[in-house]
Order: C-alpha cells, then sequence, then structure tokens
C-alpha cells in the first residue's frame, strides 16, 4: 500500500529520511512496491487515467507530492518550535519535543485510518488507489495544520 516517512527534526532531504512500510503483509508490500518502481519508469496520463493501474498510480503520485507539501511545512512548523524553544530555555518538554512526538503520532493515525478506508474494497484491484487516496487526503489536511502552526504561533 505505501512507504511512509518518518520525519526527523533536522533538515536533511526527504531522501536521507528513514522510510518505514507500516501494517502491511508481506503480500501487500510487494504489490506497493511493484506499482511504485513501474510509475517513474511509466509515463502515466494522470490527467485521463483509464487503467487501474494508472489511478492507483495517479493516486500514489499525488500522495508524493502532498507528503513533499508536508515535509516542507513540518520543516517550518519545527522552525516555530525551535524558536520558542530558545525564547523559553529550560521549558520541560522542549516544544519541538512535543510537536516531533505529536507528529508521530499523527503519522501512526493516517497510516491507520488509510488502511482502515481502504477496506471498502477489500481484496479488489482498487484497494491501493483508496489508500492513497486518502493518504492524500489526509496528509494534505496535516500539511495546513503544520502551515498554521509555523505561522501563526
Amino acid at each position: 500500500m505505501g512507504t511512509v516517512t518518518l520525519l526527523s527534526d533536522d533538515d536533511a532531504a526527504p531522501e536521507a529520511r528513514p522510510k518505514i512500510v507500516m501494517g502491511l503483509s508481506v503480500t501487500a508490500t510487494l504489490m506497493a512496491l511493484a506499482l511504485a518502481a513501474p510509475v517513474a519508469a511509466q509515463d502515466v496520463n494522470c490527467a485521463d487515467p483509464v487503467t487501474q493501474y494508472e489511478m492507483t498510480a495517479c493516486a500514489s503520485l499525488a500522495f508524493e507530492a502532498a507528503d513533499g507539501d508536508l515535509n516542507l511545512a513540518w520543516r517550518m512548523a519545527m522552525d516555530m518550535a525551535r524558536h520558542l524553544d530558545a525564547a523559553q530555555p529550560g521549558l520541560e518538554p522542549p516544544t519541538a519535543d512535543i510537536l516531533r512526538d505529536a507528529q508521530r503520532k499523527w503519522i501512526a493515525f493516517r497510516d491507520a485510518a488509510c488502511s482502515a478506508e481502504a477496506t471498502l474494497a477489500r481484496g479488489g484491484t482498487m484497494a491501493n488507489q483508496l489508500f492513497y487516496m486518502c493518504l492524500e487526503r489526509l496528509t494534505r489536511q496535516r500539511t495546513e495544520d503544520l502551515r498554521l502552526y509555523g505561522e501563526v504561533n
């Protein structure tokens, strides 16, 4: 179903961040990897996808774009958290630690929620598409939350 980025508190490039696969059977993981690899090698017309493969590939690409936006918002939010920590040194736990813990819990929630949503097509070819569509939707929502935090607090 999907590879999920674990966010770190440093500014490492997204490709340097650790990756995990959560809550997936070996078969589902292999299917997801098989779907993801050809997407990069093959042009998929996401303006008018026709086959289930294309629809799933496009959903995966949309999630990847959303994940990139999330990583930018994450850096902005962590910068704000560090700024707050610097303004009030010695507070425990540090704001950055609280934000990091919340983000890790949100990732676990998102993955579990999307796994549950994908069961609407359990055993069918549309399950992976539903999973990626859910990942994109929840990731975009979280991105807005992190942007708000980074800009307002």
